[in-house]
């Protein structure tokens, strides 16, 4: 464990008060060339940049504080080394968070890291050589320790695994539990075990982070690291607990709070309170004006309190605490859930989202950033179910404590709620009169049962008979004999890429080059608009909902489905004599539906389509190259059968940072000529342009598809699975959608259907549920 304290004793030649307080200045302008210098040399991003001044500016301020309030405290030799250690740990600290966005300067952390841990032995020996040994010294070393196995122990965890944490959090659980258990924060005796188990923390993980030995290698060392802390910390805790009786009245002496600190906390406590009530579930309401509202529920709770004999109120917090917090995790669960699917969070079935979600973050930023999100996430769900409970217990007892001034406000406050009511007063278009959580809480309720009463009824529909399940194969698709037909989702492409914002004309402009592009070669088409089943993701909702002519809008109706003997458009190509082949360079692993239930014959997806270049953010591979390998694997053999496939073009994933280049298609080989080709990172800095940029280079690359590879047989669907996520602005549920054909006789099948001809849908052009598509398409080709 590490040393929390050690002895007093004056320094030689103590330094001038004034000299004392340019430590920290020091500090931080040596920290900030520091960063500069790594930032020039390997460099550290906009993440190691924030994260570094963050860390600095922590050190530096909680050391000036520590100066100005002990007077004889001094930064003497060995403080300056220690300070020179932190500086190398805020060094390292910056490195891993830019690894998150590059590529790891594994040579440059391990040095700093190396030099850090070197120094530690330093100071030591400096101080005892000086005798300039002191509180604030070793405070100060021990806390550098900690931050450093903490940093270093956040950098080894995608390769050695998430236990690691367990290494650089110890120090602060430990902290964590001394404010719930007094006792723990008594003083220790000088035990030299401590330190020597620190270092071996910080060399286990500086070998780890150095990858100079094999992973099986840093796991058995950082599996006895981590036995060893677990020894130090239980022996502590042990000798803390036998001797618990005499902490209690040492600690509530140091624990005294000055009144404008209880002050603090009581307003801080019924801020959290108010804001917990009276918070929107909508991002585009959360305003300042939004939360100037009067929440009837809060008066009913401190009226409770106060009115309640004294023994009976202290129960009200700890009954309705957790109430509260649960309330607050709802209402961040619908936040997120409106960001990015446009819809609330369902609570009977939509936690399936949370692996997925973990599953997007790790495919698209690697297990480093999936394992912290996880982290943090966990952090942030405690903090809101704990925080608001905590804070309702505070308000609870001053209001008990001051009953009659209680009282008085409530009574102010009831009577400007009801004069609000009575008058409908508003601010910011919500109601000053809130009843907003009570609301909420029912309406969470509501929608439970709505949810298995809506479950119930898809599960009746899918069970019917499907009215094409028993057409005969010579007749179904009779129309398309002969024709290749691609289905070609192009991810988040939404109507706002054509139309209504500041980035459409430029999509526009893209759309209509491909239109003429292709009408010179013999090609037509005709758009529309079709309405998707999914908002910001979920792509495989919106593609079992066209294929299948169900809506489906949930993880629990998708699975249903893909149980069912549902038609599917695949399926009926298959019955029909096409051959049926996927190309989902996304998908990952097993997929038993692609199979069972959509019936494709052939499945291409990440690991068997053979790209050996870098990964584009989530998409495993550029469009062109998984359009091209279509083309080698299937289209383009000799004597075959028709081929039907659909082909998930991913280019265009969130998040929209890394966008490939059109290339020659001659050049795409294996896809390791794009480790050569810059990339268009605009994304990350502009994450409109960076949407509209990768929606313009996957239309591009189908365009040229077609017109290098199309021929007289080519029928193509192409539509955009859904909207992007409300990160780029708010939205409807409407997707483009065109078939292109080069037969004429194709096209013609559609004159019923009003669509507009080219491949632009005008903004009057007729509107369907993508539910209605299958049935639609199926009835248009069917004789």
């Amino acid at each position: 464990m590490l040393e929390r304290g050690a002895t007093l004793r004056v320094g030689r030649r103590p330094l001038a008060d004034q000299r004392q307080q340019l430590g920290p200045l020091a500090g931080l302008v040596g920290q900030l060339l520091l960063l500069a210098a790594l930032a020039d040399t390997v460099g550290i991003g906009g993440a190691g940049w924030v994260v570094g001044i963050a860390c600095s500016l922590t050190l530096d301020f909680a050391l000036a504080h520590a100066l100005r309030r002990d007077r004889t405290a001094r930064l003497g030799p060995a403080g300056w080394v220690t300070l020179a250690r932190a500086s190398l740990a805020i060094g390292v600290a910056a490195l891993t968070a830019a690894s998150f966005e590059r590529d790891v300067a594994v040579a440059t952390l391990a040095t700093l890291s190396s030099v850090a841990l070197a120094l530690d032995f330093v100071d030591g020996w400096v101080a005892r050589r000086t005798a300039t040994e002191s509180a604030l010294g070793a405070k100060l070393d021990g806390e550098v320790d900690a931050f450093l196995i903490l940093v270093l122990s956040i950098d080894v965890a995608p390769t050695v695994g998430a236990w690691v944490l367990l290494i650089g959090a110890a120090r602060y659980l430990f902290l964590a539990a001394g404010w719930r258990f007094h006792w723990l924060q008594a003083q220790l005796p000088r035990r030299d075990w401590r330190k020597t188990v620190t270092a071996a923390q910080g060399v286990a993980l500086a070998i780890a982070a150095a990858g100079v030995v094999s992973t099986g290698v840093s796991t058995v060392l950082l599996a006895v690291a981590l036995a060893l802390l677990a020894e130090s910390f239980g022996h502590d805790v042990l000798w803390l607990w036998r001797r618990r009786a005499a902490a209690p009245a040492r600690v509530a002496a140091v624990r005294r709070r000055h009144p404008a600190v209880t002050s603090a906390l009581t307003i801080v406590g019924l801020l959290v309170v108010w804001a917990a009530l009276v918070a929107p579930i909508r991002p585009w309401q959360l305003t300042a004006g939004s939360f100037v509202r009067v929440p009837l529920e809060g008066l009913v709770l401190v009226i409770l309190v106060v009115v309640l004999p004294a023994r009976a109120g202290r129960f009200v917090p700890w009954l309705l605490g957790p109430l509260v917090g649960l309330l607050v995790v709802a209402k961040l669960f619908d936040l997120g859930f409106f960001v990015f699917f446009d819809r609330q969070f369902n609570p009977v079935e939509d936690w399936s989202y949370l692996s997925v979600g973990v599953g997007t973050v790790r495919d698209t930023f690697g297990n480093r950033d999936a394992d912290l999100a996880v982290a943090a996430a966990a952090v942030l769900g405690v903090a809101a179910l704990v925080m608001p409970a905590l804070a309702l217990g505070r308000v609870t007892r001053v209001a008990a404590r001051h009953r009659t001034q209680s009282l008085a406000v409530v009574a102010a406050l009831s009577a400007a709620w009801v004069l609000c009511w009575a008058f409908g007063a508003q601010v910011s278009g919500a109601a000053v009169a809130s009843t907003s959580a009570a609301n909420f809480a029912v309406d969470e309720v509501r929608a439970v049962q709505a949810d298995f009463r809506s479950e119930a009824r898809f599960r009746a529909l899918i069970g019917r008979k499907d009215p094409f399940r028993d057409t005969p194969s010579n007749r179904l698709l009779k129309g398309l004999r002969g024709k290749d037909v691609l289905l070609v989702f192009v991810e988040s492409y939404g109507q706002m890429a054509v139309q209504g914002t500041s980035f459409s004309p430029g999509v526009d402009d893209v759309v209509n080059a491909g239109n003429d592009q292709l009408q010179a070669d013999g090609f037509s088409a005709r758009s529309g608009w079709l309405t998707s089943s999914t908002f910001g993701g979920g792509s495989w909702l919106a593609h079992s909902t066209l294929q299948s002519g169900v809506w489906v809008d949930s993880p629990g109706r998708y699975s249903q489905l893909v149980d069912s003997k549902r038609l599917t458009l695949t399926s009926a190509f298959r019955r029909a004599g096409w051959r049926t082949v996927a190309d989902v360079p996304a998908t990952h692993g097993s997929w038993p539906e692609g199979h069972s239930f959509y019936h494709y014959g052939t499945i291409l997806d990440r690991d068997n389509l053979g790209y050996r270049g870098p990964k584009f953010s989530f998409s495993p591979m550029p469009d062109q190259w998984a359009l091209q390998a279509l083309q080698k694997r299937a289209l383009a053999k000799p004597h075959r059968r028709p081929v039907f496939s659909e082909i998930d073009l991913t280019s265009s994933h969130e998040p929209w940072t890394r966008i490939p280049q059109l290339i020659s298609w001659r050049r795409l080989g294996d896809g390791s000529i794009f480790d050569r080709i810059p990339i268009d990172r605009t994304g990350l800095t502009d994450t409109q342009q960076g949407y509209a940029t990768s929606i313009q280079y996957a239309l591009r690359a189908l365009y040229s598809f077609v017109e290098r590879y199309g021929n007289k047989n080519t029928v193509l669907i192409v539509l955009g699975d859904h909207q992007p996520s409300r990160v780029i602005s708010q939205a409807n549920h409407e997707v483009p959608t065109t078939i292109i054909a080069h037969d004429p006789k194709v096209i013609r099948r559609l004159s019923g259907w009003g669509w507009t001809d080219g491949m632009l849908p005008s903004p009057d052009a007729p509107v369907w549920l993508m539910s209605a598509f299958r049935n639609q398409f199926l009835n248009a080709f069917d004789h």
